[in-house]
């Protein structure tokens, strides 16, 4: 199912859909942004069954352990290609959106390579990763591989504060500020990452329903309705139990919430990827590739901090969860 909102095209996705923390898993690549349907397949009927959560939702880490631990719970391995869109190189854009609490946030706005926060860290050091080489598994509707890249292409420090509950239309009216005034260069290839602070509840049901979510809307440029991805990546440090992962932040002292923040947005990044439009790479119950791994780590490791991670991006240690390795018999894992 999906739904129009002003200036939005938002596919809707279902309260039983990332519930997926299987103990086998592994992951795969997916497909460009290129001509294919823009409303998802009909046959994706239990992922888009809830209209109260919006896009491709990462729901919260209860709520996944609870429906991992449900003997009942169907477990099929495998993931299908549904034909839709998929980025084959992915370009990644930071709207700091009122201020968010992150440490050393640049001003502004610029090129990736000047944000020297450690979510720029991430962003910047994530194409190229043995992690991210997992979406190379995926492909498109031609057979063409995802490529093991990301571009963290621009930022920007929008200071314009949001309202306590902003809704896609205000994130999409949001960017189409930042297209017009040129703070932002608008690309379709790129996933616009929107993140906002404590006590803005991103979607409308943060905390409640998701700790992130990636789904599209309608913005103009040069006169021409275009369509812009985006992912809606609310403070999860606001909800320590439910949004992170309950570990000590990897990094220690440096910036927690940031720690906390790159798994999700890991996860949202490898899902636009895989799945931009939700038409693309999901499996029988809905669940996209991320989905089937969430809130999973693998082996973890201590950090010269105290804190736990399991991979090292950027020269930094980070805890991300594990995605679904699209090749063989398919299963949850770090690299690939």
């Amino acid at each position: 199912m999906s739904r129009s909102l002003p200036g939005v095209c938002r596919t809707v996705a279902p309260l039983a859909a990332i519930a997926l923390a299987l103990a086998a898993c592994s992951d795969q690549p997916t497909a460009p942004l290129a001509s294919a349907p823009s409303s998802p397949s009909a046959s994706r009927s239990t992922e888009f069954a809830n209209d109260m959560a919006p896009g491709q939702v990462m729901h919260m880490r209860g709520y996944v352990e609870s429906a991992a631990s449900n003997s009942a719970r169907p477990r099929s391995t495998g993931i299908t290609y549904h034909g839709g869109t998929v980025l084959l190189t992915t370009n990644v854009a930071a709207v700091y959106w009122g201020s968010p609490g992150y440490k050393s946030l640049p001003s502004g706005s610029g090129t990736g390579s000047a944000d020297g926060s450690l979510l720029g860290t991430f962003l910047r050091g994530l194409g190229g990763s043995p992690y991210f080489n997992i979406n190379t598994s995926y492909y498109n509707a031609a057979g063409t591989h995802i490529s093991n890249v990301v571009n963290y292409t621009q930022y920007w420090n929008n200071t314009s504060a949001p309202s306590a509950s902003p809704t896609d239309a205000n994130m999409v009216s949001m960017l189409q500020s930042g297209f017009t005034s040129g703070a932002l260069s608008y690309d379709p290839s790129t996933v616009y990452a929107i993140f906002t602070g404590s006590g803005v509840n991103l979607g409308g049901g943060f905390g409640s329903q998701y700790c992130a979510y990636h789904t599209h809307g309608t913005v103009t440029i040069n006169g021409v309705a275009r369509t812009v991805l985006y992912a809606a990546m609310p403070y999860n440090k606001q909800y320590l139990s439910g949004c992170t992962s309950g570990y000590a932040p990897a990094n220690g002292t440096l910036d927690d919430a940031a720690d906390y923040e790159v798994n999700t947005l890991a996860h949202e990044i490898e899902e636009a990827t895989t799945d931009a439009m939700g038409n693309a790479w999901y499996d029988n119950r809905g669940y996209e590739n991320a989905d089937k791994c969430a809130w999973t780590w693998g082996t973890t490791f201590t950090t010269a901090s105290g804190g736990t991670a399991n991979m090292t991006i950027g020269g930094k240690p980070f805890l991300v969860q594990r995605n679904w390795v699209n090749a063989g018999s398919g299963g949850c894992a770090l690299s690939y």
